[in-house]
């Protein structure tokens, strides 16, 4: 995609971001910031969370 804009891998991302409407955070989540999601629900600290939903993107979708 950056290839095809003329651009580089950071100009690629900005492209995807802009599509996406902007990322409120200003960059997307890296993978470590979802493993430590994941590595904080399958501790003994999460023991009394069910039935949750977590949106891991940075403020892209919403939430209400």
């Amino acid at each position: 995609m950056a290839e095809e804009a003329g651009t580089d891998y950071e100009g690629g991302k900005e492209i995807i971001m802009q599509s996406l409407g902007g990322i409120p955070l200003g960059r997307p989540s890296s993978p470590g910031e979802v493993a430590n999601l994941i590595a904080f629900l399958a501790s003994s600290r999460a023991a009394s969370i069910t039935g949750s939903e977590f949106v891991v993107d940075g403020g892209t979708i919403p939430v209400a």
